[in-house]
């Protein structure tokens, strides 16, 4: 079977929710006999990796203009012809912005399988324009999809409501690998910090992570814990620019970008994780603190009240008062839970490719 992936920046090592999605996914799919072709953003990939091919998945870099506004259009609309000249049984496209090129594809006479990561258009940086570009996606993958994968059950609530889609859609979450902790401190010494005394925080520096309340509220605290963030932004922006110098005046640990043990040992070490999120759809990184046992604190948006965990994990989201005090609490007397065995039982990316196998095998 052969399966062309548009939708995602690429992989491997390439930040992003979706692009860790696809990394652990499709290698999976690989090993049960797909044959597998990722179309990459060439902006993304020129200094992650040179191989056409990762763990048996074929690497394909296109060009597409590094513009939040433009780049996702324009590689999906390449993306598409790309896999009419492969010959692709299964087209499959990530996030519903890609989603708008849906009809030109089963025009073509591709079989569409679109994964809902979530609605994009509630994310603080796009404007009115983008909005309603992004819900014309949603709304052409609901229609023209061959079958829909929506990763939490709020998505599939939002998609059975507004478009009576029922049929097409299959829940399928997020998972997570699940690694052991790491026993060397070497980074996180370079970095000024102590094991065990630190918060953290994972993600890329744009709106809908809250990360400015974050810090506001870490501002606040009278304690010896460090704040680390670990991510970057896609683009140089006023929003990332604006993090940058709040976390400098709080003396806020920013790693930028970082993946393989580096990420590792900041996950093996810290105290506390944090996500303040206005937005996900089903948040890879908060799976990837729960697996490394993690006591975690989230804030109380419809997906992260979907993860199995209890009421002090939660905080009002965007409320700086409510973050500061469950700051306080979690870092005085943290929960007694094992966050790990919830991630074992409920997201293993070995059961989860098996699913998306059976999708494919349904419209074929």
């Amino acid at each position: 079977m052969k399966v062309v992936v548009i939708g995602t920046r690429g992989i491997p090592h390439i930040q992003g929710g979706i692009e860790t999605h696809c990394e652990k996914l499709y290698p999976r799919l690989v090993e049960k006999g797909c044959d597998v072709t990722i179309i990459r953003r060439k902006g993304y990939t020129n200094t992650s990796w040179t191989s056409n091919e990762y763990k048996g998945v074929t690497l394909v870099d296109t060009f597409a203009p590094k513009s939040k506004s433009l780049e996702a259009f324009f590689h999906s609309f390449t993306g598409v012809f790309h896999a009419k000249r492969l010959k692709a049984d299964i087209l499959h496209i990530h996030a519903i912005g890609p989603a708008l090129v849906t009809p030109l594809a089963r025009l073509l006479g591709l079989k569409v399988v679109m994964t809902h990561h979530g609605p994009d258009y509630d994310r603080q940086k796009w404007n009115n324009f983008a909005k309603n570009i992004l819900k014309t996606g949603e709304k052409f993958g609901a229609r023209f999809s061959n079958k829909i994968i929506v990763i939490s059950k709020v998505i599939q609530e939002l998609m059975t409501n507004k478009y009576k889609c029922y049929e097409k859609l299959e829940l399928i979450y997020n998972g997570v690998e699940i690694l052991s902790k790491l026993e060397s401190t070497d980074y996180i010494n370079s970095l000024g910090l102590k094991p065990q005394k630190y918060i953290l925080a994972v993600g890329r520096l744009v709106e809908e992570k809250g990360f400015d309340d974050l810090i506001e509220s870490y501002s606040k605290l009278d304690t010896d814990f460090q704040l680390v963030i670990a991510g970057d932004a896609d683009l140089n922006t006023n929003y990332s620019r604006k993090i940058k110098q709040k976390a400098a005046k709080a003396n806020v640990v920013l790693t930028g970008f970082i993946k393989g043990d580096k990420l590792r040992e900041v996950f093996s070490h810290a105290s506390l994780y944090v996500l303040p999120s206005y937005h996900e759809g089903l948040p890879i990184a908060l799976l990837e603190a729960m697996s490394y046992n993690l006591n975690v604190l989230v804030s109380n948006i419809p997906a992260n009240q979907r993860v199995p965990l209890v009421k002090e994990d939660y905080f009002k989201v965007g409320n700086i008062s409510s973050l500061t005090k469950a700051l306080n609490r979690k870092l005085t007397k943290p929960n007694n839970i094992s966050y790990r065995d919830i991630i074992e039982n409920n997201y293993n990316w070995d059961a989860i490719s098996k699913q998306v196998l059976e999708v494919y095998q349904s419209i074929i």
